[in-house]
């Protein structure tokens, strides 16, 4: 693991400065957000969005299907799609909490970069995961504190600095060990492209009915390959996919529109209220008003 040099200010100090307590915290500069958390936490069902997330202190559990990732301080981890998962903090307490960030990816970024180093071409027989995780290195590590640095410094966030550093990032992204995915995610031979074009659409999609066949075909491949290749990427299958996606859509509806559970199952997609909360009660512990009403709470 990277250490950072003694004289400069460190991750876990320039976060906490800011995450003052426990949860998520959007910062002014769009993408990245940083959070806390003094106690540990309960699984929970979220969305992670393309891009890169690091563990500054504490730990965490990430469950992506059947696959869970357990990141300790000083790793990061990359998604090479939107992934509904369940995740949970392990190691926090008031005197050393969990703190970590997360950084969205511009994949037109990644794929202009791409060109302009001439990378190599994608490995086709590499089977990639949804979730990669890897040790922390001082190149990522060094151009993050810079990134943090400049919420501190009013003129420097006004500037280009934050798309040079971001640029710097993906640089350092495809030249260490996700490059190979990156370059997958921007090739458009490449399975992973195609998974993630279907993934695009099912998330503007999820309320109608959907053909496991008409998505296959919309990935040009044939329905057991796209099976094959969609529970690689997302670690679950396309139903459980949409599933997953018509769940935490239907809880944020209830949670700020106020609907009842009735009217927000057949706004996802949903034929049966009865299902609809069966299927929430087994992914949220809990039914739907009773979940809401829990949340409602805790703010």
């Amino acid at each position: 693991m990277y250490i950072p040099k003694a004289n400069s200010r460190s991750m876990d100090e320039l976060i906490s400065n800011i995450a003052i307590e426990d949860g998520e915290w959007n910062t002014e500069i769009p993408g990245l957000k940083l959070y806390r958390n003094n106690t540990v936490t309960e699984p929970s069902p979220c969305m992670y969005l393309f891009g890169l997330g690091v563990i500054i202190q504490g730990n965490k559990r990430i469950m992506l299907g059947d696959n869970v990732h357990k990141m300790v301080s000083g790793q990061w981890m990359m998604t090479s799609a939107d992934l509904p998962v369940m995740s949970c903090v392990t190691k926090a307490s008031p005197e050393e909490p969990y703190l970590g960030l997360w950084l969205d990816l511009d994949i037109r970024i990644i794929a202009q970069q791409a060109i302009e180093m001439e990378s190599p071409r994608y490995d086709k027989a590499e089977k990639q995961q949804g979730i990669s995780v890897f040790d922390m290195n001082a190149g990522i590590y060094d151009a993050l504190i810079r990134v943090l640095n400049l919420l501190h410094e009013p003129e420097a966030l006004r500037s280009q600095l934050m798309p040079l550093i971001e640029k710097e990032i993906v640089i350092r992204l495809l030249s260490g060990p996700y490059g190979m995915t990156l370059r997958q995610l921007v090739s458009q031979e490449s399975p992973v492209q195609k998974i993630t074009r279907v993934l695009s659409w099912l998330k503007g999609n999820f309320t109608g009915e959907v053909v496991i066949n008409d998505l296959a075909k919309m990935a040009h491949m044939s329905p057991s390959t796209f099976r094959l290749h969609f529970r690689s990427v997302t670690g679950m299958s396309p139903l459980q996919y949409l599933k997953q996606i018509r769940l935490l859509e239907a809880r944020q509806l209830m949670l700020n529109n106020h609907l009842d559970a009735g009217s927000t199952a057949l706004k996802v997609g949903y034929e049966s209220a009865s299902q609809f909360s069966r299927e929430y009660t087994r992914s949220f512990g809990e039914p739907p008003q009773r979940d809401i009403r829990r949340l409602r709470e805790a703010v």
